[in-house]
C-alpha cells in the first residue's frame, strides 16, 4: 500500500528549487517518488507509509525552504 501526501512549501522559485527539495525528500525512509509543483508551492510525496510532518519539514528545511504544516 502506498500513501500520497501533499504539502505546501514556501520559497521555491525555479527548477533548482524543485531539485533541491526533491533530493532531500527522496532520502526519507519509505519515499518512493516526489513531485514538485514550483508554481503551485506544493510537493506531493508517494511513500510506503505515512510520513511524520516534522521529518518532512526537516528535509524541506535542509533544502532551504519552509514547509507549511496543516492538519491533513
Amino acid at each position: 500500500m502506498t500513501v500520497a501526501q501533499t504539502y505546501t512549501v514556501l520559497g521555491m522559485a525555479c527548477g533548482h528549487c524543485e531539485t533541491f527539495v526533491a533530493e532531500e525528500l527522496r532520502q526519507l525512509d519509505g519515499v518512493e517518488s516526489v513531485s514538485v509543483d514550483v508554481d503551485g508551492d506544493s510537493v506531493t510525496v508517494i511513500s510506503r507509509h505515512s510520513l511524520e510532518s516534522d521529518r518532512v519539514a526537516d528535509a524541506v528545511s535542509r533544502a532551504g525552504y519552509e514547509l507549511i504544516v496543516t492538519d491533513q
